[in-house]
């Protein structure tokens, strides 16, 4: 894996505005799912942000806020489940609420994080991923 672009990830000008586009990325997926509008791609997004999140707090920002990020990540596999099984994307109110809360999380973690952390963040996501899809997963009956 490349190294973050040290230009961009430690300039104090390019901070807001990279996480406020993140945000704004969150907020509008989550919009979308609320009035019955989501997809994969949107999908996508949310869970992203929420794995972001989740590594932010792993790297000190926030990390007392990791249950509420767990439920709202509960509640992303409960908005899968539910397209599969009824064929839209609605979000109901308690799970529109734990998405909300884990999202005004993002946001005070982003406010305080660096880029450098925010990178290392995804970084962190990307390996993780690249990683599991190396490890066999053994399945065991219950």
């Amino acid at each position: 894996m490349k190294p973050p672009n040290r230009g961009v990830t430690s300039s104090r000008g390019t901070h807001e505005p990279v996480t406020r586009a993140m945000l704004l990325q969150c907020y509008n997926a989550l919009d979308a799912f609320r009035r019955g509008y989501g997809s994969r791609e949107l999908f996508t997004t949310l869970g992203r942000y929420l794995l972001v999140a989740e590594e932010l707090c792993r790297l000190g920002h926030q990390s007392d806020e990791m249950g509420r990020i767990a439920a709202a990540q509960v509640a992303v596999v409960r908005l899968d489940a539910t397209e599969k099984q009824d064929g839209g994307w609605l979000v109901d109110d308690t799970d529109y609420s734990r998405l909300r809360v884990a999202f005004v999380a993002l946001d005070e973690q982003l406010s305080v994080a660096s880029l450098d952390d925010i990178a290392k963040a995804e970084t962190n996501i990307v390996e993780g991923l690249l990683g599991a899809e190396h490890k066999p997963v053994v399945v065991e009956a219950m």
